[in-house]
């Protein structure tokens, strides 16, 4: 996470040599350690915690988001903790109420709205009786209270078959809509200001197979990455909210997508390869290898050129 006005990139890692989580500030210019402090989660167990999704900034607050460790090890919880971006703050957290499961894992992390109230989705838990908030969308306040969530009306169907909703991170589609996918290739359009519960959604359909990571979204299509290619949605905001497959891309593992120049990149995450489609019909535009990448590895842009992280290099395209 980038703080440009701070000048300070912050990363959280777990150090093996204390099996804690530490928060650094970097200095963007030098890279040099500003500051460091522990970020675990309150009472919770770092062993059996892990910090996979992405930070995220809102109003001098960082907001670090836990799952589980693969293979569901031990008895963790899906957490979100909260830090002022300094050293001398409490931190406060907010852990989702399941006996045991629940992880917020999805890459893409927290969805902020304009209020600054956080949206996480969350992995199944263990449960199939009384509904503990695993496989659902929470909506939390700044300060991280319960606000808001929602469930699909087949949570226990989810839950038994390690279906996580939670393998993607919301989208926010304005005015007032949020997208929701995982691991059984459902789509969800949600009411931001309602979420609706159990079966609340405003309108669902399929989209694929099954999704990973984080999507993209450049009006009117949204860009969710697929264990069987990249798909293209059409969304519609009108007053029956909708949304249509547009194209579906090469049949490939797909990582988290980025738009940048009128094109989609995004890795094939088996064969290691760079792809930009055609933001509106999908067609292959460019494609190089780039050697080995890792699971929900994400490009990005900027001063006219595409990085990609694959092994221990970076890449940089210059974007013609």
């Amino acid at each position: 996470m980038i703080d440009p006005a701070a000048q300070t990139v912050y990363v959280v890692g777990f150090l093996r040599t204390d099996h804690q989580h530490w928060l650094y500030a970097l200095d963007l210019e030098t890279g040099g350690v500003k500051f460091s402090r522990v970020v675990d989660p309150p009472g919770g167990n770092p062993l059996v915690e892990q910090q996979r999704g992405a930070l995220s900034l809102s109003n001098g607050v960082l907001y670090v988001p836990y799952g589980g460790l693969w293979g569901d090890c031990g008895e963790y919880h899906g957490w979100v903790v909260g830090t002022p971006a300094n050293i001398t703050s409490r931190l406060f957290a907010y852990q989702v109420p399941t006996g045991r499961g629940g992880g917020i894992w999805a890459p893409s992390g927290a969805a902020i709205d304009a209020g600054g109230d956080l949206l996480v989705s969350t992995g199944n838990s263990f449960t199939s009786s009384v509904f503990d908030y695993g496989d659902s969308v929470i909506r939390l306040s700044p300060s991280l209270q319960l606000l808001d969530w929602f469930a699909p009306p087949n949570w226990v169907d989810l839950n038994n078959g390690d279906a996580d909703i939670g393998s993607v991170g919301p989208s926010l589609l304005g005015p007032g809509l949020v997208f929701q996918i995982g691991k059984d290739g459902l789509g969800y359009l949600l009411n931001e200001s309602r979420l609706g519960g159990v079966g609340g959604q405003l309108f669902t359909s399929r989209v694929c197979g099954s999704a990973y990571g984080g999507n993209a979204y450049a009006p009117p299509y949204l860009y969710v990455p697929c264990t069987d290619g990249l798909v293209a949605l059409k969304v519609d905001l009108g007053p029956n909210p909708s949304f249509s497959v547009s194209w579906k891309g090469p049949s490939f593992r797909a990582g988290p997508p980025i738009v940048a120049r009128g094109a989609v990149w995004v890795l094939d995450i088996d064969s290691g390869s760079l792809n930009a489609l055609n933001a509106t019909d999908g067609h292959t535009i460019f494609s190089r290898s780039v050697g080995g990448t890792v699971h929900f590895a994400t490009p990005c842009a900027g001063d006219g050129r595409v990085f990609v992280a694959a092994g221990t290099k970076i890449l940089s395209f210059v974007l013609a």
